[in-house]
This record gives C-alpha cells, structure tokens and sequence, in this order.
C-alpha cells in the first residue's frame, strides 16, 4: 500500500490521553537532533497554577497540562495565537481520560502490582542508565511515585477498554471488502526500480576547470565500464556518494524521489543495463539497472488483516466517544483553566 493503514486502536487512544505511561516515557526521552525550520522564538508564557479543572471532584492539576502539552507537541512551539486552542485540547483530552480513568478503577485486574513493575521496567530500559532515567521524570516534574500511579491508572484503563469496547467489536467480511475495493489507491504499488551507480561529485561552486574534469573522470570510468570493469569496485573506489561502500547500491525507488535527470535516466533502462553519464546538480552519474518492478495492486488476501485492524480501530475510537460524551452528560465538569 502506499499509505499504510495503522491499527488506531486503545494505544492511540491512551497517547491521546496522556496517561499513557509509554507515552510520558517518550516525551523524557532525549531528543534527537534533526533538521527543522527556524521558527521564532514564542513570546514568553506563565502557566498556570493549581487546579485547572475537577472531574466528579476529582481535581486536575496544572502540572498534568504541561505533561500533556509536551507530549502533545513534541518538543515543539506552537505559534503565539495558537497556545490558548491547544491548552483547550489537551484539557478536554485530560478530562476524557480521567472519565474513562473513572470507570476503569471499578475494574480489578489480576496481579496488577507485578504488570506495573514489569511495564516501568520495560519502560526504563530505553535508557542508558538509572541516572538518565531520574533526570528525564524530574523533566516532567514526576517522582517514581507519582510514574507508577500512572503506569496503575495507564493498565486500568487498557483493561476496561479491551474488555468494554475492544472485545465487542466485530468487523465483517463485507465491510472489509468494501473498503479494499473502494480505496483501490491505497494498495497500488508505483512502477520502481533498484539501481546503483557512481558519483563524480562537483560543489556548487565548481569552477569551469573543475566540472571538466569531474566530467572526464566520469567518461574515462564509462569507459573502463564499457570494457567489463565491475560497476561495484569502481563505486566503492571513485564514488562520492555515501553508497559507495555498498558499490553504489540505492536499493528501490519510485518516480518522484529522485532528481527528475536521473530518474528519467534510470527509469529507461533495462535490468542490467548501465547508463551514459548523467548530469545532474549533484554532479556525474553513471547508472546501472540491477532490477524493475511493474505498478502493482497489492491483494486483498495479503492486507485483509491490516485493513481489519483499522477498521475495528475505527470502531473502538467511535465507541469510546460516544462513550465519553455520554459520560460527560451527567458527570460533574469544572473547568478552571484561565
């Protein structure tokens, strides 16, 4: 498929919630450092303090929305005019899981002490060490304490979700067929191609001199091509492209991920076939087809369990709603924050 479709069942829902201990667990986690858009600094905000809503009197403090909006947005700062809508959101989201938090503590779940050790164990093992560890719950201003009330509060809700609506939810043949033959475009498979090839590379700002002589380069190698020099010994000696210890392999693509002088390059040979230099921004390309696949239609037989699964996810998140809002008519809701 070209979109794979997830399975949106009660984890996606628990993420929302934020009281999902593996999703506080995530939002500690030191972030990697990636490329992104410079975006201007917010202006500063003061958080609220205290209680920012009450749930059947049970209260919700402040501390609990900041939680959730670092869970919300990832590390991530949200447009001046925008902060007051997305502490709104992650409200509402809060209120909702202390709802269903509210109908899960009925449950009782066998053995629930050693499933919480166990899962704040797993949990700890995506750090290096107990130290690192500390330091990311004290990030979200949380104790070991307060982490396992939430691991107990995250497990309860689980249960009462898979037992309540998970469990009753049955998808049929019929509806699964339905939606594999109405969302054809979703299983289709683009033509693609595995190719490698060699690199002469040229900076962008190559003088004249230069660029003749990555090209000559690129001739000369042709050349030795041409008289049966193997493709993956001269990628893996002459290449600048980071595929050159792999003897130039970019394994498949399809049309649209590469620059469009090479793609065209690439598409219109045969499998074995070796290209002309190319030139592109980047520099020389010598291509070499190793193999082509046809646009395909993924089988009904082959993704009938996945579309399965998203549509009983679709279900359950249907249900759980109703749910909520039916929950919301007669529950007593205060919401406090300014």
């Amino acid at each position: 498929m070209k979109k794979t479709c997830s399975t949106v069942l009660l984890k996606g829902l628990l993420v929302v919630s934020f009281l999902s201990y593996g999703s506080l667990v995530i939002a500690a986690e030191p972030e990697v450092k990636k490329e992104t858009p410079v975006i201007a600094a917010a202006p500063a905000v003061v958080e609220q303090q205290g209680v920012i809503a009450r749930v059947n009197g049970t209260e919700i403090d402040a501390v609990e929305l900041r939680r959730a909006k670092k869970v919300m947005l990832r590390g991530q700062i949200p447009p001046a005019d925008q902060i007051a809508a997305v502490d709104k959101q992650a409200v509402e989201q809060l209120i909702s899981a202390q709802l269903l938090f509210q109908a899960a503590a009925k449950m009782e779940i066998k053995d629930l002490d050693k499933q919480i050790d166990a899962k704040l164990a797993q949990g700890k093992e995506r750090f290096k060490d107990e130290q690192e560890f500390q330091k990311a719950i004290k990030e979200l201003e949380m104790n070991e304490k307060e982490l396992r009330e939430y691991t107990r509060r995250d497990l309860l809700i689980t249960q009462f979700v898979e037992t309540t609506f998970v469990a009753k939810t049955v998808v049929s043949e019929a509806d699964i067929r339905s939606f594999y033959d109405n969302n054809q475009d979703k299983f289709k498979q683009d033509e693609a191609v595995k190719a490698s090839h060699i690199l002469i590379g040229v900076d962008d700002n190559a003088t004249v001199d230069e660029k003749k002589k990555a090209r000559e380069k690129a001739d000369k190698l042709k050349k030795e091509l041409v008289g049966g020099a193997d493709f993956a010994a001269l990628a893996k000696g002459n290449s600048t492209c980071p595929s050159a210890p792999q003897g130039g392999d970019l394994g498949f693509f399809g049309k649209g991920q590469m620059v469009p002088s090479f793609e065209k390059a690439a598409f219109a040979l045969k499998p074995g076939e070796v290209s002309d230099v190319v030139e592109t921004q980047f520099g020389y390309h010598i291509i070499k087809l190793v193999e082509k696949k046809p646009a395909t239609t993924t089988e009904f037989k082959e993704v009938k369990a996945k579309i399965e699964d998203y549509l009983k996810g679709q279900k359950v998140n249907e249900a759980i709603q109703k749910f909520i809002e039916d929950v919301k008519k007669t529950a007593k809701i205060e919401i406090l924050l300014k």
